[in-house]
């Protein structure tokens, strides 16, 4: 447990819906936490919460919590501006993730890598000079149906 475990806890309490936690009771309320920060773009926060998680987690989903992770942190650097530190981190989020397709987690991480490389794409054709991200057109990610 990490020092942070406390308020992650009373956020994921604020902000994951009941609905969510009893329709998917087989996935941890940190996971889903990270859902609802990262749609809210709150990426730094999606990041905290699923970084006490992974730190726990020992086995074959550590490296995908690394790479949903490394995602949310270039966002955190996309908001900023500061596009080479995005970039490298979809990298690691790309190698990270990769593994895990075509789905993990309920995550359709395939449609997630590809998601990733065309904003990494656009952020090398314009030699890091222009940002792929906008506020009015926030990235969304969603649970697939079960």
């Amino acid at each position: 447990m990490s020092k942070k475990s406390g308020p992650i806890a009373a956020l994921i309490a604020d902000l994951v819906p009941s609905r969510a936690r009893e329709e998917r009771p087989d996935l941890d309320p940190r996971y889903l936490g990270y859902f609802e920060c990262f749609n809210c773009q709150r990426f730094y926060e999606a990041h905290d919460v699923l970084e006490d998680l992974w730190l726990e987690t020992r086995g074959p989903l550590n490296l995908f919590y690394k790479g949903l992770i490394q995602a949310a942190g270039a966002f955190v650097h996309l908001r900023k501006s500061k596009l080479n530190p995005a970039a490298r981190l979809f990298r690691l989020a790309l190698k990270n993730l990769h593994p895990y397709a075509p789905a993990t987690e309920g995550l359709d991480v395939a449609e997630w890598i590809d998601r990733i490389q065309k904003w990494l794409l656009e952020l090398e054709k314009s030699d890091y000079t222009a940002n792929p991200y906008h506020p009015d057109q926030p990235p969304r990610l969603q649970l697939m149906a079960r």
